[in-house]
């Protein structure tokens, strides 16, 4: 036996490898986890030999449940829940914002006050920010003008001409005797250990979300902090697509980079804090000190009303992905869609087409090209299925459009890092800002008709006479659509 094994190694290893497939296989269909998952992950571990194992045990362990993700404490805090109660409306008042403002729309408002206790605010400003450019000037202005403490989390913390500008700026703000506070994702972030150290000595606390060491590698790579967050003294902070990098400024190496990112001031930020918050115990592994500094009071700022809505393995639903299902389905005019990734669950993709068959007008705008092959791919296999319920498709052509919005109505608005695809919705922690305002709104459609005009639009006839080679390309990656 030894003799046979030592003169067949590859065979031996190959049978071995299908062995440890099968008994794999059997434990991801008891965890009776979503089908297209479970399809994905048993073909990948038959198809391919070895790399199927690894894909698996890299990315594949659910973990949604696991002690690793139980921290709820912040938001069993004193104050944390003080605030909230105060914040969260009652049925009678929402009836009576629902005759005004909210519309078909105060479903999601309900759905994540019970969900996530997270209340809708008023007394809000909010202004929409295009391109890096735009997002860098103005949290740069912001963090000079801080008081109190600054808190950041990003999934990209690079450091290059932005990150050193950033770190210089925070560095500063250390050293004047303002608490800094940072948490950068491990996978996601190529920051120096010069410039962490840098950080550290002028005073900034900084963690790396889950950093990835041998063994514990096939439980943390999976799940990252895919948000892109900054609080400022409790009363100002920034949500939406831009990371920290030079990636982000026109002009940039990759071309023209399109992107939308929100700066909020008001009260909204108090919950955009509770999650930074319950990351930041996370992290650092500490029970940081919920004071009163973190919520303070503040006037109105503005009559802009937003929710925030976070999501995450941590999280017993998917918030997002919910609360974006919820308004495709209480749509009545039209739904506007700006994504990176457009890679949608079985109940995303029906909302839509059954919205627009039902007379509600929907359009897509998605990169033409992209910035991941795999992605594109993907995305490409569900352009002719949404074509033939009459859902408007355009193909972004100046760049690389990485904004994530979605307008209904021109009264509701979502801005956030959540992409609209299964990685976003079930893995990564995300946040999106929610905004149920009417001049918001109309000022994103024209942002968006902007946009159409670098566009072409996406013909039925036309697509379907692209070649099979590309469309073997297009299914093959959709294979892995819950990978990707």
């Amino acid at each position: 036996m030894l003799e046979f094994i030592q003169n067949h190694v590859f065979f031996s290893l190959l049978i071995l490898n299908y062995v440890i497939a099968i008994g794999t296989a059997f434990f991801i269909i008891l965890n009776n986890r979503n089908p297209i998952t479970t399809v994905s992950y048993i073909l990948s571990l038959i198809v391919l030999p070895f790399v199927g194992l690894l894909i698996y045990f890299f990315f594949g362990q659910e973990y949604r449940k696991d002690k690793m993700f139980k921290r709820r404490k912040v938001f069993n805090d004193k104050r944390v829940k003080r605030w909230e109660k105060k914040l969260l409306l009652g049925e009678q008042k929402l009836e009576k914002y629902e005759d005004s403002f909210l519309n078909s729309h105060v479903n999601i408002v309900k759905l994540l006050q019970n969900n996530q206790k997270k209340p809708l605010t008023f007394g809000n400003d909010v202004k929409i920010l295009l391109n890096g450019e735009k997002k860098f000037e103005s949290l740069f202005n912001d963090l000079k003008q801080a008081k109190d403490h600054i808190h950041l989390e990003y999934y990209i913390f690079n450091s290059d001409s932005i990150g050193l500008q950033l770190i210089k700026i925070l560095c500063k703000k250390a050293q004047e005797g303002i608490r800094v506070r940072v948490i950068y994702d491990y996978v996601g972030s190529i920051l120096n250990g010069k410039q962490v150290k840098r950080m550290q000595s002028a005073g900034i606390e900084i963690f790396p979300f889950m950093p990835v060491w041998f063994p514990n590698l096939t439980r943390k790579l999976n799940y990252r902090d895919h948000r892109k967050i900054a609080i400022i003294d409790g009363t100002l902070g920034y949500v939406g697509g831009v990371n920290i990098s030079d990636d982000y400024v026109n002009p940039c190496k990759k071309g023209y980079w399109r992107d939308t990112h929100l700066r909020i001031e008001g009260n909204a930020i108090k919950s955009l804090q509770s999650h930074f918050l319950l990351n930041w115990n996370f992290v650092s592994n500490q029970e940081i000190k919920i004071i009163d500094r973190f919520f303070p009071k503040m006037e109105n700022s503005g009559e802009v009303a937003v929710q925030i809505a976070a999501s995450g393995p941590d999280s017993n639903w998917p918030h997002i992905m919910e609360a974006i299902f919820t308004a495709i389905n209480s749509a009545n005019k039209s739904i506007h869609i700006t994504t990176p990734y457009f890679i949608p669950n079985d109940q995303i993709l029906t909302a839509l087409k059954t919205a627009s068959r039902r007379g509600v007008e929907v359009k897509l705008l998605i990169p033409k090209k992209g910035d991941s092959w795999a992605a594109k791919y993907a995305t490409n296999s569900y352009i002719l299925d949404i074509l033939e319920s009459d859902i408007k498709v355009y193909h972004y052509c100046k760049g690389m459009i990485h904004a994530k919005s979605m307008v209904v109505d021109g009264e509701f608005t979502t801005v956030g890092t959540s992409n609209m695809d299964y990685r976003s919705f079930e893995i990564n922690f995300e946040v999106n800002a929610l905004i149920y305002n009417a001049e918001i709104s109309q000022k994103m459609i024209s942002i968006y008709e902007k946009d159409i005009e670098e566009c072409e639009s996406v013909d039925m006839d036309t697509w379907k006479e692209r070649g099979i080679r590309m469309r073997l390309k297009e299914s093959f990656c959709r294979l892995w659509a819950p990978l990707l």
